[in-house]
């Protein structure tokens, strides 16, 4: 049990690389938990074993979930982390990049063996004969199932800033103009060609379709931000899956949405907002998005 809780970081970390949902995530290691209490032998290696299992669990749970995310209501997004428990000094920057939302977006391109190859190679470091003996393949397949995942993933790979400091400073500066319903002052930070997405799965009020461009999004944003204020809606700025970002709450302190931004040279290149319910509740209290939509409406009526 103690060995196990010892691993328990790393396969969630893998799991949820793999899956892009913490509720999946958690499920697959709870299995995986299962299956090495229920084991007649005891493995030579303890990480090796586990990290096989929770791979395959994860693999088998994922070519599931992707004929429902093919029916899924409006764009999909992975549920937002707040903290990676799995740290490595040695691959810090592999963990940080491969847990951003773009990169997880950019891994549901890839088959379920491609993303849990390139996983464990390149996120993890995991040699080829473990992970052939995690996929269930050769260590040759393996190693060109890792070149195919790593070409998809070179072709798409955003750029973040690299200096932590000034990408969270330009995020502050961001919440601030936000809050303060400020045009000209959001418009300054946002790329020519920023995106705001919603992802709201038909179960939160979303937007129809991406909103494109620095001008349309920051008068977007500086319109809504006086009425959400008027309804006790608060922003608490956090990082989240290794990117800044912030939690909306209600005046009860139950989370509304989440934002997550990607930031690069300087700008804002991309702001997704997670409104599904289903996805936020790993987070605390969930703020009915619905009768805050009707409020907010209502507020935004009744200003001068």
């Amino acid at each position: 049990m103690e060995e196990f809780e010892e691993l328990r970081p790393l396969l969630f970390s893998i799991a949820y690389r793999i899956l892009g949902s913490v509720s999946e995530a958690e499920d697959a290691v709870q299995e995986t938990w299962l299956r090495y209490r229920t084991s007649g032998t005891e493995p030579e290696s303890a990480k090796a074993f586990l990290s096989a299992v929770v791979t395959r669990v994860s693999i088998n749970v994922l070519r599931s979930a992707r004929f429902r995310r093919e029916e899924y209501v409006g764009q999909w997004f992975p549920e937002p982390l707040l903290t990676d428990p799995y740290e490595d000094p040695e691959r810090a920057a592999e963990l940080a990049d491969s847990v951003s939302m773009a990169a997880l977006l950019l891994l549901e391109r890839l088959s379920p063996l491609e993303r849990a190859v390139f996983v464990l190679r390149d996120v993890f470091g995991f040699g080829f004969p473990e992970i052939a003996s995690a996929v269930g393949r050769s260590e040759a397949a393996c190693r060109q199932l890792a070149v195919r995942a790593r070409r998809h993933m070179e072709a798409g790979r955003p750029r973040f800033e690299a200096d932590r400091r000034e990408r969270d400073e330009l995020a502050d500066r961001f919440f601030d103009a936000f809050r303060e319903g400020d045009l000209d002052g959001l418009r300054e930070l946002l790329a020519a060609d920023v995106q705001l997405t919603s992802d709201g799965g038909g179960k939160a009020p979303q937007l129809q379709r991406p909103i494109l461009g620095a001008d349309h999004v920051a008068r977007l944003l500086a319109a809504v931000a006086a009425p959400l204020a008027r309804i006790g809606v608060t922003v608490e700025p956090h990082e989240l899956n290794a990117q800044p970002g912030a939690l909306f709450r209600d005046r009860d302190g139950r989370i509304l949405n989440a934002f997550v931004l990607d930031v690069a040279e300087g700008r804002i290149q991309a702001i997704r907002m997670v409104i599904n319910p289903d996805k936020l509740g790993h987070l605390g209290p969930v703020a009915d998005a619905w009768t805050l939509s009707r409020a907010f409406t209502q507020a935004r009526r009744a200003a001068p």
